[in-house]
This record gives structure tokens, sequence and C-alpha cells, in this order.
């Protein structure tokens, strides 16, 4: 089976001294996917620098779960706008140049 671009749980778990179920309740909340590979689980390498932003919410801002949720949502939300924000710059700047 493939496992490029993933690692498996129990290895990041591991190597972050953090426990299996902070992995399963972000699983829950959907704020990760658990790819299920020959009855190992994994996460894609892609998720890991938000999977360590919502650690250090919770292990060194105490935010619940809800919280995070909550959070990283708005988190979302600012990043969606402030592309957004961009491309009307770049259209702003092309119509201003073009005249």
């Amino acid at each position: 089976m493939e496992t490029k671009n993933l690692i498996s749980i129990q290895q990041f778990c591991k190597h972050y001294n953090v426990p299996k179920a902070f992995i399963n309740t972000l699983h829950e909340y959907e704020l990760v996917e658990i790819i299920v590979k020959s009855d190992e689980q994994y996460l894609k390498t892609t998720q890991l620098r938000e999977v360590e932003k919502m650690m250090r919410l919770h292990y060194d801002l105490d935010i619940n779960f809800e919280g995070i949720d909550a959070v990283y949502n708005l988190l979302k939300q600012v990043e969606s706008l402030q592309n957004e924000i961009n491309k009307l710059k770049n259209r702003l700047d092309f119509y201003n140049n073009y005249q």
C-alpha cells in the first residue's frame, strides 16, 4: 500500500508526545482527515502544520476542542478573505495600469 505523503498517527503521537485520543477528537470535530490503510491510521503530511497549531491551542493555551474548532474555522475564513482582497487588489491594479 502506498503511504507516501502520509504519517502514521502512532508515530506522530509518539514524536509529539500526545495521546492518540487527541487526534481522534480532532477527527470527530472534522478538523483532520484520518486515512486508514492496512488497519493502520495515517494523517496527510499536508495537515501537520494545522495539527501542530491545534496542539499549541489546546496544550499551551488550554483551549478546549469546541474552542479549537471555532478558532480554526475563523482562521480559515480570515485566510480566505485575505486571498480575496489580494485578488481584488490585483484586478484593480490591472485596470489602473490599463488606463
